[in-house]
């Protein structure tokens, strides 16, 4: 096998793999409700109310940090939810996304340089007789 049919085929293992493993992982994770507070209906409908997010952490943090305190608490806490439960199967899924296509990228530059130059061999010879 050439070097483009290796990275195709790399691309489309990591693709499944990757794909087939976020779909585990989503199947098997449950539902993260056991640090909740009580729960705020708006709306007709029950929504969750974690420590962090309810008004007195928030307005706290924001006296003692700031707004820079809040946000830096919010992006951390978005940033290590992406590493549990149901976030984790995309987290997964888009990760090996992208590997899959950097792969599939890299075979197409390595086909692009095989088929130029199987090229300009031929414009050689052709040339020199």
């Amino acid at each position: 096998m050439n070097l483009p049919t290796r990275l195709y085929l790399i691309s489309a293992i990591i693709l499944l793999v990757g794909l087939g493993s976020a779909l585990w992982i989503y199947l098997a994770a449950g539902d993260n409700s056991e640090s909740v507070l009580g729960y705020e209906i708006s709306g007709g409908n029950a929504y969750l109310v974690a420590p962090e997010n309810s008004k007195k952490y928030v307005h706290d943090l924001k006296l003692i940090g700031g707004n820079a305190a809040v946000f830096a608490d919010e992006f951390s806490r978005w940033f290590i939810g992406l590493w549990h439960g149901k976030s984790l199967a995309f987290t997964t899924a888009c990760i090996a996304g992208f590997i899959s296509l950097v792969f599939f990228f890299a075979a197409r530059i390595a086909l692009s340089h095989l088929t130029s130059g199987a090229r300009d061999e031929n414009n050689r010879a052709g040339n020199e007789t």
